[in-house]
């Protein structure tokens, strides 16, 4: 007799720890970390096509644990279904092919996301998707000036990355909507905490969740929220045909960090707040750029859009606008690591001119604003007056 085989030995183990007669009823939901879901005969495989949502069948197609995420998101942006993806950029991709095929043209926000417009740029137009960038000013007052037959939708963000513009949702919904467009938002800064695009007249809101809704740092995820449960479809449709959906591990990391967003939110802005006014009077600094302070050309839009909060991203500009007086501010910081990313619970900082936005050519980072002594702050929740004493001493460093 041939001696059992590893899975003979694995499936008599698990015999043994799964007891039907043992009720388990955890408080949390469970790890599924599996790749396929077994039936019992080909009437319950029939039953996963006839009854959508009734089952699973291999995760790429959906799981419990990243269907609880996009649950979760769905209810938190008010939507009507969403899809759980890889990455933020994962999400834009999933955003953009909803709407659009070979000969469609895309509207976007020249302030916006420098990996957004890269892939718009650089990638899409392999696929025969064209894009043209719409000024800030002209999102809401001259929308019809930028747009063809063919555009299909208009791609912004709620809170501009990195010099953190707040755009009208309502009036850009409305301009959109008049033109025979989706509106796409891209909520990210801004979390469902602060803003809910679909409230205002936005047709598919999309995050980032590496940022803000997973919080701590350790997990790389997207979504896209629709409102209509025809999108929504869509999305799920596209997820699963390209690929994109998110494993089951970073989903229940992901949904970890979600039970928590609401505090988080309200001391990354109270925070946030404190650092902007800090920089706001600091002889160093020549510019600084929040919509919680009452110079910001949209605080008053902000204040009302954004419950009252203005999130935790605080970009400012050197007085002395140069590469080395930022290098110098960055080796100064002890509370401020470089790090190319965002929102986590401890502070960090960025140089879009170097990360986000290098793939930009020098002349359009210069329209943007986006200079050598432009920096950005992602304010953590860590006391505040230690990160306000760490910005002093940095400062002063000459």
């Amino acid at each position: 007799m041939l001696p059992p085989t590893a899975p003979d030995l694995l499936n008599r183990h698990r015999k043994t720890l799964v007891n039907p007669t043992v009720h388990i009823h955890p408080k949390i939901t469970p790890i599924y970390q599996t790749s396929v879901f077994k039936f019992e005969d080909l009437n319950e495989l029939e039953l996963y096509f006839g009854e959508p949502g009734s089952r699973y069948l291999y995760s790429r197609n959906g799981n419990p644990n990243s269907d609880e995420l996009a649950t979760a998101i769905t209810q938190l942006e008010g939507g009507a279904g969403a899809v759980a993806t890889g990455s933020g950029m994962a999400a834009i991709f999933a955003a953009i092919m909803a709407y659009c095929q070979a000969g469609d043209h895309v509207l976007c926000a020249a302030d916006i996301y420098g990996g957004s417009s890269a892939l718009l740029s650089q990638e899409l137009g392999r696929l025969g998707i064209t894009v043209s960038y719409v000024p800030f000013a002209d999102l809401t007052t001259n929308l019809a000036a930028h747009a063809q037959p063919r555009t299909r939708l208009l791609l912004c963000e709620t809170i501009s990355n990195p010099l953190l513009r707040v755009v009208d949702l309502r009036a850009a919904a409305e301009a959109a909507h008049a033109l025979g467009l989706k509106l796409v938002v891209d909520n990210t800064f801004a979390s469902p905490v602060l803003t809910r695009p679909l409230d205002l007249g936005a047709d598919l809101v999309m995050h980032s969740v590496t940022k803000y809704l997973a919080g701590h740092s350790d997990v790389t995820a997207g979504t896209v929220v629709a409102r209509t449960p025809e999108d929504a479809a869509r999305l799920r449709q596209i997820g699963t045909l390209f690929g994109l959906t998110l494993s089951p591990m970073e989903s229940w990391l992901a949904v970890r960090g979600l039970k928590t967003l609401r505090l988080r939110m309200e001391a990354h802005s109270r925070n946030a707040q404190a650092v902007a006014e800090l920089l706001a009077g600091h002889a160093a600094v020549g510019e600084v750029f929040y919509p919680g302070l009452p110079g910001h050309p949209q605080h008053e839009l902000a204040a009302g859009q954004g419950a009252g909060s203005f999130g935790g991203m605080v970009s400012f500009r050197l007085a002395d606008d140069t590469t080395e007086a930022v290098s110098r501010f960055m080796r100064a910081s002890q509370r401020f690591p470089f790090a190319p990313s965002l929102a986590g619970v401890d502070s960090s900082l960025s140089y879009p001119a170097g990360t986000s936005h290098r793939s930009l050519t020098e002349e359009q980072r210069q329209e943007l604003g986006i200079t050598a002594g432009l920096v950005r702050l992602s304010v953590g929740i860590e006391p505040v007056e230690e990160l306000l004493a760490d910005l002093q001493q940095a400062l002063a460093e000459k």
